[in-house]
């Protein structure tokens, strides 16, 4: 039995937990807003891999909002949900919460979306599944 675009796209979410560690902060003792992309770059991904069992590429990333800084030694829980489905795209949404370690206090840091593309073996764009 297949599942609804619903049921897909519940089953797509994606969370990964990272710890920040000084080797990934800047001056500030922040995590690099580079980082944060690459981390949200790779959620996505995986996120719309799920989705359409395809294989999909990053063709753009759309606003990010840096809310909250991220400092050195806190966790990060990213959350990657498809947003919108286009008959070759899939667009995701990200986001970065912030942890402390040793409390419960937690909140969001980092929003963006990102928009994947299914492609065969030759790169060219493919119809979602």
């Amino acid at each position: 039995m297949s599942k609804t675009l619903e049921e897909r796209k519940a089953a797509a979410e994606t969370r990964i937990f990272k710890a920040v560690f000084p080797n990934t902060t800047n001056h500030y003792d922040t995590l690099f807003g580079g980082t944060a992309l690459q981390l949200m770059d790779e959620v996505a991904f995986i996120c719309a891999t799920r989705f359409s069992r395809q294989k999909v590429v990053t063709v753009s990333s759309d606003r990010v909002d840096f809310k909250k800084p991220i400092p050195s030694g806190t966790l990060v829980e990213l959350v990657a949900n498809v947003h919108k489905v286009g008959k070759t795209s899939i667009v995701v949404s990200v986001e970065i919460f912030v942890e402390e370690m040793y409390s419960e206090k937690r909140e969001q840091a980092v929003h963006g979306t990102f928009t994947m593309v299914a492609v065969d073996d030759e790169k060219n764009p493919v119809a979602v599944c």
